[in-house]
């Protein structure tokens, strides 16, 4: 996942204070001023987990520590060898 989070410039994880992540840790990519792909960061059953979603914040100061206006699920689980969630991922970036 690593590499799919530098390929994307991803902004490393940080914890989520919103308590819209449940306070796991979250990373973001920047679609544009107020529009965000965010990865967020679950440790179950002995290995991390991601859920991918679309967001939609006044600013991207507010990831983390305000709860956005917009929050979408796109992937639950996000597993890159899965074709169909690297589609996703791509139909927002590109």
């Amino acid at each position: 996942m690593e590499n799919v989070f530098r390929y994307y410039e991803f902004s490393d994880f940080f914890e989520d204070k919103s308590e819209t992540f449940l306070g796991d840790s979250i990373c973001y990519s920047e679609l544009n001023e107020e529009h965000f792909l965010i990865f967020e960061k679950k440790y179950l059953e002995g290995s991390d987990t991601y859920n991918l979603y679309v967001s939609k914040y006044s600013s991207k100061r507010d990831i983390g520590g305000k709860k956005p206006e917009i929050l979408e699920l796109l992937v639950e689980n996000y597993d890159k060898s899965i074709p169909e969630h690297r589609v996703v991922l791509r139909k927002y970036l590109y």
